[in-house]
């Protein structure tokens, strides 16, 4: 063999190993049952949960505790994931701001005794275009001559 077909090689080994090892850090989505299974099963890897904020009839979520006087790094909530199951989150951080305004809710981290550790809490705000005004269209600018 030349000495450049050893080399091609030598780089196309580097690359799969470079793409092996980072994909065994990837999180995947799961719901808060397949993240239980994944802990009881001694799998320590981060996953994500999607999930809604439970909310009262004014529409106010319900459940989070957050006293920023007493301590600042602790925020806990209850998520409800995609399949209706209802799951208390603890964040080890400052709670995030509008997270009561979200649609959507995701986190990342772990199940840890019957409790999931979010280490990243990721929000989807609701959208500034409202449905009532997506539909009118605007006249025509006219100049006067």
């Amino acid at each position: 063999m030349k000495k450049t077909h050893i080399f091609i090689l030598l780089i196309i080994a580097a690359a799969v190993g470079v793409i092996v090892s980072t994909m065994s850090g990837a999180s995947s989505y799961v719901t808060f049952a397949e993240a239980r299974l994944q802990a009881a099963a001694g799998n320590g890897n981060k996953v994500h949960v999607v999930g809604t904020l439970p909310r009262n009839a004014e529409k106010q979520p319900i459940g989070l505790e957050y006293d920023a006087r007493r301590d600042p790094n602790f925020f806990a909530f209850t998520l409800v994931d995609t399949l209706n199951v209802a799951q208390r989150v603890v964040y080890h951080n400052p709670a995030p701001a509008d997270l009561d305004k979200s649609e959507q809710v995701v986190i990342v981290g772990a199940m840890k005794d019957n409790v999931f550790v979010a280490d990243q809490i990721l929000t989807k705000c609701p959208s500034k275009y409202v449905e009532k005004d997506l539909g009118k269209e605007t006249p025509p600018a006219t100049a006067k001559l």
